[in-house]
Parts: structure tokens; C-alpha cells; sequence
């Protein structure tokens, strides 16, 4: 084949509109004998690191680069001029490392300062920055190019000119042929310029995608990405299937007439030697007290430590000798030596030092975080609250001596602090050095199948169903045709089918999206455009281009600051308690509380951390936790794989049954003895490892590895290795072979203990608050979940099932958040909608300036319309905040509009200010007054949906409260029981329509988005056209419904019903709705035919009451079987029996 490399490549980094991933374009290009290839996305380099370390794996010279947009002015200027575009397209390859460097700044700029539509360079930088960068003058997009087509030629001369006067012999021109006819107008003038400028050409074929049988799923990838489908005229659309990785064959075929077009890719491919660093730390610079070396700073701040922790550490204990003692400080010299060792002392003074900032500025920090709580250094320093030697956690799982990389400290911050955190961290090494980190988003199989039917347009239904079929993550697409029958037969008979999964298997798991990162914080010790390229995220923060794990790669320190609202939570709790005199110590609870095992045995843990869902409680019921050592487990156990596995109920029967515990040697006792004989943790499998088989740490380590991800070629490796070495132990061969095997099986998914304990720790303080302060913990959990009415519902409802009065919200009374009045709670103003801080700021301050609101006419004379305006007063009132005033609601919101006028004149005439005080001339002056008019309440109805919009559910009683028992008999599921179901049968849930958005389908019919909610939350159902058509009169009717269909769950935990049928409640509680009536004349009936009739009705079950009256002597009395009910089309049973002295009849029930 001839010489050449592909110069001009869009990977699936130009998001949305490159398709090639890095594996196949790699082995595409060794096939075809190429020795390098550039990667140059859309005005980013996100996938320039991976791309390097990967190709350079692979045997082939990266070069990186970057098809700049550069703007017609300046890259500030934020306005279109007539006859330029925007922004051009200019190629810059890096020659070295001075080029890779300067290519890093002018991407970081063009996103950080010139983004407009595009993130754009101009000349200015690129004159400042083009030392060590090639330039190509790109596609007819180009500045030299687009003059050629668009322009004159004095204006190709100038554009020429300027290239040539700052690249020199570093400016190629660029031909392109992918069968375009502005291509071939472009490529003869470039080969004129060519010839009287001296400067070389190059070609290349600006890749977009693998194989020209991908240009299909490229045009649905554009599609996406416009949110077009391929029949719509205007879509944007490349009008060739050229845009492909071509062999050196089939660009020399294109090229035959410039041979050295093709071979002076090579030369530019020599020309290129980048070498990106990844054997270097860039630790930020950290300066110990003056005359202090880092190292010496670092073990005397962990020694001071060591004594403050001693009289915790020994508490923690029942006898404290010498011998642990020593076992404690061998620890610390070890881990200190080691961290020294490996040059991490500044990384962990870092770490130390922020926490400590956090700690000492009211910001809550969690106990620990993943597998550095196995340190007792990080213990020491306050890094972590757990003590690593009390629960047995290993310090090598986190840093291991033996194989040296960057130890991995997350931490966890209350939601409300770590911003503040962030910005201390961001003041003290400097705004440039700290960045937050990018991740991109995939599209994964089921969303790929979604996309590409979208855009190619078909029926939403039809592409939802095919997409369901697909059950795995990865090559899912691929799998199912394979291995589902039902989408195989589709596939095979249907050409719509095998088109839509063709094309969906091409774009499966490529980049979709960039995003920031919810934790990642990056930190450098210079300006971070030095190692890597930056840019803007939504909100205006600063991010990486690359991910997490290009991050670590090339040195750079990467944290993850996570905001835990469960912190948040703790908090107000705590605060909630010192503000009535109780102080509480979170750091200090005892951990062997009857009272908070009670509580976690009971399975009563919604909103216990970790420990609230269904399938958990469940868990927790069966396992009676009564210590510490028994919620670890739970964390690590709690997953899919051990559910599976039958791990779960293993240990469960053992921990029940201590009988059923045995080891296969009895060294494995002192390893397993807390979990029952059971492999859960990582650090196990370490252990056994160590001790059975003589395997060094870094051994260990690696087998565990081996394990989680199932690599049959190591793990083969290390079984020899571990028979091996615990033969050499006295463990018999076949013993050794079988306790491989079993923790190869129970290896897989293994959990870090580190992380279990921490995480378990947090579970037990939020379980021992809810047990002890189940009033403040409550009122903290509505505060902290007020943003989510599904969770607000679900606790108002849990608080009312245990007997805590929620008080409705009250203009005088509410604050803010939830509070607690007389062992009550009442609701805050937070918690009403449409109803802002600043609103509320104003009104509390204006409530205590006047000392309380003593009428509505009060209220409006001292607030600020300006804040508090006519829809916060309406939602007030709707809530039933001025029901203490004296007025009715309809009054409050009929006023509404009038006093908005008068307050707006007043506050523009007197210029009020919230907060002002006045004097009684001025009270006279700016004082509102009103004509309350006389009118009835609002009825029950309206003043439920008035609620319903100000608080997001139904306060006073929910419509569907008097059917509860009802609904009870008609389906076993309620909006949380669905979120947490899992099964495939079809479901059936019974609410009243809460929101419904109507669509219209691309075929015309109608559809609908239905939220459905009922006392304990909402779900989203979907309508489809033939249900909805004949259905929708039911659907908008406003009255309780029963919905039934499939159950379908997201990522996020939410669940969804794509609706079979939808009934009116009412029509199917008839016989619920029925009572049949026995009335017993007493001077006839005995006794002995009261147990014949107790036997009858219970031989007649069905859906409706009973309802035995008794009469004698002219008195009757009542007694309704609660727990009974019969089928009234079966009464006349009873008749036979009791010919006389019995009369039943069928009649309505009256609901409560």
C-alpha cells in the first residue's frame, strides 16, 4: 500500500457527530499498514490523552490535534457580521511538547473566552500560541478555503499570507476529496497557491465515521444531535458517504495526479513527537510551618493526632493493654514510612488541611469514604473517623507499597457546605489551578435503540418495545439480536427492524454528552492549561476536557467533594436539638443502643441511610441486627450480585443458626469468624491470600482485582499460585483447590470493607436519631427533602401512620423549614410553592419588625409587594397560611389582586424597603386598607386543589384517604411499593391524575404523559393512542382512577406504567362499596347458630362487608366485621340455612 496517514479525524469525541471509537479506528489502521494517525475533533481535545496512551499501546504514533474554530475578529466579539461566518475551521497538529502545550491554551481559551455558537480562537492567541503547531487549512470551511469559494482573490492572498507569516514551514494545504464539487473547486486553486507559495500539500479525507457502510448511522447521529429525523428537508446532512477512514488505496486513487500530497502526510506524521508525561505528580504546593521539611510537618501533625485519638481509641475497647498499644503505634510507623516512602505526604496534608478548614467552619463531614478509611494515618490526621485496627481494615487495599499510584481520598460533605469548601480550596492554591472534572455521557443500548428509531421515525411504541427486550449493558444491541428470540425474529422478517438495530449498533456506547462531574475537583501546582485543556460548564464553572481517568494518568490530583444529604441532615437534627438544650455528639454515640437496634430489626427505616428500601427492610427483619459488626455486612451485602449469588441468605442462615458455620481449615476461622464463614469483603480475599498462600500485598491485591473483574487468564495464573503457596502451608491440596474456588465464586462480589464500615457508620447514626428523636427527625427530613413533594408525601404520611401532628403552615407561625411546636411539627413556608427565599426573608423579617401579622389588612400594610406578590399571596392562601386571620380562603385569594395594586402604588410612592419601620404618621400614611367582602368558603374540593398546587399534595385529606381499605383489596401496590417492585407481571395502581400532557404521535393520534398520584407519592403513566382514544373522557374526568399495565424502572429509581387499562375507581368498588346487612332477631337465634353463621359467611368470601344488627325487644344494635368480607351475590346461602329469624339485605356503604 502507499505511505500515508489520516491527518484530519473525527472521533466520537466531536460529539454527535463523529462515530469512530478508538479500538476499531486502531486496528483499521494497522490492517492497513499505517504508522501514526491524528485525532482532530471539533474544537475540543477531550479524547486527546486517552487517544495518545491507547494508540501508543497499540503500536501506532499519535498525533494530536484539534479542527480549531477561529474567529472572523476577535474570539470576544458576540455578534454576527454580514458575509462572515461565526467561525472557521482551521487544523493545528502538535509538532511537540511546546505545541501540545500551546495546543492546550488556545482550546482552553477559544471555550473560556471565546465561545460564541462555537468555542473560538482568533489571531490574536493563535500568533501569541502557534510555536510547535502544524497548521492545515482544513475543509471548505477554512478561512483560505471559504475565500477561494466565497471570496476574491486579494482576500485568498491576505489569508495566505498571514498563515505562511506564522507557521512558515509548518503550513500545509490542505485537499480534501469526499465527492464534493466545492471540494475539487477548492483543490485546483490550493494546488496553484501551492506552486507560488513554495507550501506543501497534504490530503486527507476528514473522517467522520469507520466504514462507508456508517454513513447511515452518521446522518442518524446528526439527526440526533439537531433533534431531526432523516425525512425532514432542512436537516443537517453531509451529501456523501465519503467521509470515511480510506485506505492508503483509496486515497491514492483520489490523489493519483499528487502523489506527494499522500507521502507528505508522512513527513508531517515524522514532523509530530509529542510526549505526554505520566510518570509525574503534580502535587500542589503545600507549605509547612517555617523551618519544617514536608515530611517532618506531615508525621509530627499525625503523631499530635495519634495522642488526641488515644483516649477515643481506648474507650472503644473493654480492656486496653500494652499489646494493642504497640500493635497501634506499629500501624502508624508503618503507614507513615510507607506514605513517605511513596513522596504522598504533602497529598495527605492537603487532604488533612481541607477537612480540617470544613470542621472548623460548621461544614459536616462524613466519617469516611471508600478504601481510605483502612488508614489509621488518615485517622490520625481527621482525615476519617474510623479506626481501622478496631474493624480490622486493611491499610494496602488503599495504598499499596508494592505497587505505587495515587491514593484515592473521597470525601463526603454536607450538600449545603461543600460549595464553600470547593471555593477554600479554589482561594488557596488559585482559581486556575483548580478545576472541576468532565464525564461524558453514553448512549447506552436501550437509549440508542430510542434515539436512532426517533430519528428515524418510527413509532414511539413500536421502537419502546423492541427496546425493552434488550437486557444487557454491554453489546447489548449485538446480544439480543444474537440471543433474545423475539428480537432475532424481528430482526430476520422485518427490514425496518434490522435497520434500526444496524444503525443503533454503530452509534451504541459512543459519547453523547460532556458534563461536569457531580464531585471530581482537580487541583494542580501551576495554571492547569498546562497539562490539560479546560472549559465552561452550564454554570459558568470551570471543567477539564479530560475525564477522571486521564486525570490520574497524567498526575494530576483528583478528589471527589460529594454533597451527602444525609449530613445535611444529621445537621439540622443536631441543631434542631441544641436549640432546645439537648447536645448531641455524633462522633461519640455508643454503638451497642437497644433501642436504635430495635428500631433497625423492625425494619421501620425509611430515610436511614443506605438502609430504606423495601427489599432491605426486608433484610433487616430477617437479620436482627443487634451490634455494629452486624450493619457492615449489610452495606457490602445489600447489591445485585450477592442477591443473586445466594450470598444474602447464606449468611443470614448462619448468622441465625451458628451450627451451620464451618471452615474448611481452621485458619480461615480468625479471617471469616465475623462474617459467619461468608466471603463479603475484598480485604478477605486479601487475607486468605495472604495467610493460606504466603501472597505478598501487592499479590493480593492483584488476585482481588482479578476477581471483580473476572479475568479467566490471572485467575487461572493465581490459582496455581495460591494452591501452590498454601500447600507449602499444610493446607492440603484439595482443600486449597476448593477454597479457591470458593472465594473465585463469592470474589466477584466482594465489597470493600473500608467503605462498609464508614458508610455503615453513617447508617447507624441516622438510625439511632430516628430512634431516640423520631419528632426533630422527621421535621429535618421534610426540610431537607422540601424540593421533592414525592418525599414529602411519603414522610407527612409515615409522621401521621406514627402518631407526630403535622401542623398545616401558618403566616405567623411557620418559619422557613419545619419546626417543632409541642412535640408537633409544623409545616414551613419553604414548603409552599412559588413562594421564594426572598419572600419569605421578607415576610419574616416584616413579622417580627411588627411582632406578628394581627390581620390580613396588617400583613399587606408592612410586606414588600415587591417580593411577597400576587402569586405568593395566592399560594399562602391556598395553603391555608392566613387561616388564623379570621378570613376564608376564597376572601384572602379575592382580595389578592386588589391589594397587589394598592401595595405596588404605595411601594412606588414611598420607595418601602423591606425591613423599614415606620413611625405612626407614616403607618398612617402607607397603611393599605380594604373592603372585605362576604362570601361563602371555598368547597372542600376546591380547597383541596388549592392545596394540592400551593403544597404539591393534599394537606387537609387526600380524595382517594376514604377509599385506603378499598384500594387495599383491589391491588397490592401503591406509587412507592411500585418504585421498589420488581416484576414482570403487569401491575395495577389506583390515583388521581395529577398533571396529563397530551401529544400528538407523527401519524396524528393522540397520546398522553399522565402523572398519577395517591397518598404516598406520584407515577408517571403513559398513555398510548388506541387506549387513550377511548379512554380519555375517564382520564380528564378528575375522579380516582385504577390503572394497570407493565411496570417499567429507570436508572434513577423511578418507575413508570405503560398503560393496558384504566378504569374508574368507582366502577370497580362496586362490591367493595356494599355492605350486606344481617339483622338477627334475637328472641329467635341461639347462640350455636351464630358459630353455623360464622362458618356460612366465611365459606362466602368476597369484596363486600358485613354488617351484623341485632334486635331485641324493639332496641338494635351494630356490629360491622371488619375483618370479613363476602359475596353479596351469595346471601341468599344464608337464607337456607336460617329460614326464620334472620333477614339480609345488600345495601351502600357509607364511607368514612
Amino acid at each position: 500500500m502507499p505511505d500515508f496517514v489520516h491527518l484530519h479525524l473525527h472521533t466520537q469525541y466531536s460529539l454527535l457527530d463523529g462515530a469512530i471509537r478508538f479500538d476499531r479506528l486502531f486496528n483499521t489502521a494497522r490492517d492497513f499498514g499505517m504508522p501514526a494517525c491524528a485525532i482532530t475533533d471539533h474544537g475540543n481535545m477531550f479524547g486527546a490523552a486517552e487517544f495518545y496512551l491507547e494508540a501508543g499501546q497499540r503500536g501506532l504514533k499519535p498525533i494530536i490535534g484539534c479542527e480549531a474554530y477561529i474567529a472572523p475578529g476577535s474570539r470576544f466579539d458576540q455578534k454576527r457580521v454580514k458575509g462572515e461566518d461565526v467561525a472557521y475551521h482551521v487544523v493545528l497538529l502538535a509538532m511537540n511538547n511546546r505545541g501540545y502545550q500551546n495546543l492546550l491554551r488556545l482550546i482552553s481559551l477559544a471555550h473560556l473566552e471565546g465561545f460564541y455558537y462555537h468555542p473560538r480562537i482568533d489571531r490574536e492567541i493563535l500568533s501569541q500560541y502557534h510555536e510547535g503547531l502544524i497548521c492545515l487549512t482544513a475543509c471548505i470551511k477554512g478561512e483560505i478555503p471559504n475565500a477561494i469559494l466565497r471570496g476574491t482573490d486579494e482576500m485568498v492572498r491576505r489569508h495566505v499570507d498571514y498563515y505562511l507569516s506564522l507557521f512558515g514551514d509548518r503550513l500545509f494545504f490542505e485537499l480534501q476529496d469526499n465527492g464534493l464539487e466545492e471540494q475539487r473547486i477548492v483543490n485546483e486553486r490550493l494546488i496553484e497557491l501551492s506552486s507560488h507559495y513554495g507550501v506543501p500539500i497534504v490530503a486527507t479525507n476528514d473522517c467522520h465515521y469507520l466504514r462507508r457502510e456508517e454513513a447511515k448511522a452518521h446522518e442518524l447521529l446528526l439527526c440526533i444531535q439537531t433533534g431531526k429525523t432523516i425525512n425532514d428537508k432542512d436537516r443537517l446532512s453531509f451529501s456523501t458517504d465519503q467521509f470515511y477512514f480510506k485506505s492508503p488505496d483509496e486515497i491514492a486513487l483520489a490523489f493519483s495526479r499528487y502523489p506527494e500530497a499522500l507521502s507528505n502526510t508522512m513527513r508531517v506524521a515524522e514532523m509530530c513527537n509529542v510526549t505526554i508525561d505520566t510518570n509525574t505528580y503534580h502535587f500542589p504546593e503545600f507549605h509547612p510551618p517555617a523551618g519544617m521539611e514536608l515530611d517532618e510537618y506531615f508525621e509530627d501533625l499525625a503523631r499530635q493526632g495519634f495522642e488526641k485519638r488515644m483516649p477515643e481509641i481506648r474507650a472503644a475497647y473493654d480492656s486496653f493493654g500494652e499489646g494493642l498499644l504497640d500493635q497501634y503505634r506499629k500501624r502508624f510507623d508503618y503507614e507513615a514510612g510507607v506514605i513517605r516512602k511513596t513522596g504522598f505526604s504533602g497529598y495527605f496534608l492537603i487532604v488533612a488541611d481541607f477537612i480540617n478548614y470544613a470542621k472548623t467552619h460548621s461544614v459536616p463531614v462524613g466519617p469516611g469514604r471508600g478504601s481510605a478509611a483502612g488508614s489509621l494515618i488518615a485517622f490520625c490526621l481527621g482525615i476519617t473517623d474510623i479506626d481501622p485496627i478496631k474493624y480490622d481494615l486493611i491499610f494496602e487495599r488503599f495504598l499499596n507499597p508494592e505497587r505505587i499510584s495515587m491514593p484515592d481520598i473521597d470525601v463526603d460533605f454536607c450538600r449545603k457546605g461543600r460549595d464553600r469548601v470547593i471555593e477554600y480550596v479554589t482561594n488557596k492554591y488559585g482559581k486556575d489551578n483548580v478545576a472541576q472534572i468532565t464525564t461524558f455521557g453514553t448512549m447506552k443500548s436501550k437509549a440508542a435503540v430510542r434515539d436512532v428509531g426517533r430519528a428515524l421515525g418510527m413509532p414511539y411504541a413500536e421502537v419502546d418495545k423492541i427496546a425493552k427486550l434488550i437486557t444487557t449493558a454491554d453489546r447489548g444491541i449485538e446480544r439480543a439480536i444474537n440471543e433474545e428470540p423475539e428480537v432475532r425474529e424481528l430482526y430476520q422478517r422485518d427490514d425496518r427492524v434490522r435497520e434500526l438495530l444496524d444503525n443503533a449498533c454503530v452509534v451504541e456506547g459512543l459519547a453523547r454528552h460532556a458534563s461536569t462531574h457531580a464531585a471530581g475537583i482537580v487541583i494542580a501546582n501551576k495554571h492547569l492549561s498546562e497539562y490539560l485543556p479546560l472549559y465552561k460548564g452550564k454554570h459558568d464553572e470551570t471543567v477539564t476536557q479530560y475525564d477522571m481517568k486521564m486525570i490520574e494518568k497524567i498526575g494530576l490530583i483528583k478528589i471527589d467533594f460529594l454533597g451527602l444529604e444525609t449530613l445535611t441532615l444529621m445537621d439540622t437534627i443536631v441543631k434542631l436539638l441544641k436549640a432546645e438544650g439537648i447536645e448531641i455528639d455524633l462522633a461519640r454515640l455508643p454503638l451497642d443502643d437497644r433501642k436504635t437496634y430495635e428500631l433497625l430489626s423492625s425494619g421501620n427505616t425509611s430515610g436511614v441511610f443506605q438502609l430504606e428500601s423495601r427489599g432491605m427492610r426486608d433484610l433487616l427483619t430477617k437479620l436482627r441486627p443487634s451490634q455494629f459488626d452486624d450493619i457492615m455486612p449489610l452495606i457490602a451485602l445489600y447489591r445485585p450480585g450477592p442477591l443473586k449469588s445466594g450470598m444474602v441468605d447464606e449468611f443470614i442462615k448462619r448468622r441465625n443458626n451458628p451450627s451451620l458455620v464451618t471452615y474448611e481449615t481452621p485458619k480461615l476461622e480468625e479471617i471469616l469468624h465475623d462474617t459467619y464463614g461468608v466471603i463479603i469483603y475484598q480485604e478477605q480475599i486479601m487475607k486468605i491470600a495472604s495467610v493460606l498462600a504466603g501472597f505478598s500485598m501487592k499479590d493480593a491485591d492483584a488476585l482481588r482485582k482479578a476477581m471483580s473483574k473476572k479475568i479467566p487468564e490471572q485467575l487461572e495464573k493465581y490459582k496455581q499460585q495460591f494452591v501452590d503457596g498454601a500447600v507449602a502451608n499444610d493446607v492440603p491440596k484439595d482443600v486449597a483447590e476448593k477454597i479457591y474456588d470458593v472465594i473465585q465464586r463469592f470474589g466477584e462480589y466482594g465489597f470493600n470493607k473500608s467503605h462498609s464500615t464508614a458508610y455503615g457508620y453513617i447508617a447507624y447514626q441516622t438510625a439511632y436519631l430516628k430512634a431516640h428523636y423520631p419528632i426533630h427527625y422527621f421535621a429535618a427530613m421534610l426540610t431537607t427533602e422540601v424540593g421533592d413533594t414525592d418525599k414529602v408525601v411519603k414522610y407527612v404520611g409515615e409522621c401521621r401512620e406514627s402518631g407526630i401532628e403535622i401542623l398545616p403552615p401558618d403566616i405567623n407561625m411557620s418559619q422557613s423549614d419545619f419546626t417543632i411546636v409541642d412535640s408537633k411539627i409544623r409545616y414551613g413556608l419553604s414548603g409552599v410553592r412559588n413562594v421564594g427565599e426572598a419572600a419569605i426573608e421578607s415576610i419574616i423579617q416584616a413579622r417580627e419588625e411588627a411582632g406578628g401579622f394581627k390581620s390580613f389588612v396588617h400583613f399587606c400594610s408592612v410586606i414588600d409587594s415587591r417580593k411577597v406578590n400576587k402569586k405568593v399571596i395566592e399560594s399562602l392562601a391556598m395553603a391555608g397560611c392566613f387561616d388564623s386571620l379570621g378570613l376564608r380562603r376564597s376572601q384572602v385569594l379575592y382580595l389578592a389582586q386588589e391589594m397587589l395594586d394598592k401595595l405596588t402604588k404605595r411601594d412606588t410612592k414611598t420607595n418601602h424597603k423591606q425591613g423599614s419601620i415606620f413611625g405612626e404618621a407614616e403607618v398612617a400614611e402607607t397603611t393599605v386598607s380594604f373592603d372585605i367582602p362576604v362570601m361563602d368558603e371555598l368547597s372542600h374540593e376546591e380547597i383541596l386543589l388549592g392545596e394540592k398546587e400551593s403544597l404539591g399534595f393534599y394537606f387537609s385529606k387526600h380524595p382517594l384517604k376514604p377509599y385506603e381499605k378499598l384500594i387495599a383489596e383491589l391491588t397490592p401496590y401503591d406509587s412507592q411499593g411500585l418504585k421498589e417492585a420488581d416484576t414482570e407481571q403487569d401491575v395495577s395502581m389506583a390515583g388521581i391524575v395529577s398533571t396529563l400532557k397530551e401529544i400528538t404521535t407523527r401519524r396524528g393520534d393522540r397520546m398522553a404523559y399522565v402523572t398519577l398520584e395517591d397518598t404516598k407519592g406520584i407515577v408517571e403513566v403513559i398513555c398510548f393512542p388506541d387506549l387513550y382514544g377511548k379512554n380519555h373522557f375517564v382520564i380528564q374526568s378528575g375522579k380516582p382512577l385504577m390503572v394497570t399495565g407493565s411496570l417499567e424502572k429507570s436508572e434513577d429509581g423511578s418507575a413508570r406504567i405503560k398503560a393496558k387499562a384504566v378504569a374508574l375507581l368507582e366502577t370497580l368498588t362496586g362490591e367493595l362499596l356494599k355492605t350486606v346487612r344481617i339483622r338477627i332477631h334475637c328472641e329467635v337465634i341461639r347462640k350455636e347458630d351464630l358459630r353455623v353463621l360464622k362458618d356460612i359467611l366465611f365459606s362466602l368470601r368476597g369484596r363486600s362487608g358485613v354488617l351484623l344488627e341485632f334486635q331485641l325487644n324493639g332496641e338494635k344494635r351494630s356490629l360491622p366485621l371488619k375483618n370479613l368480607r363476602i359475596d353479596p351475590g351469595r346471601k341468599d346461602v344464608i337464607l337456607k340455612h336460617f329460614k326464620k329469624g334472620m333477614d339480609v339485605e345488600v345495601i351502600d356503604e357509607i364511607l368514612p
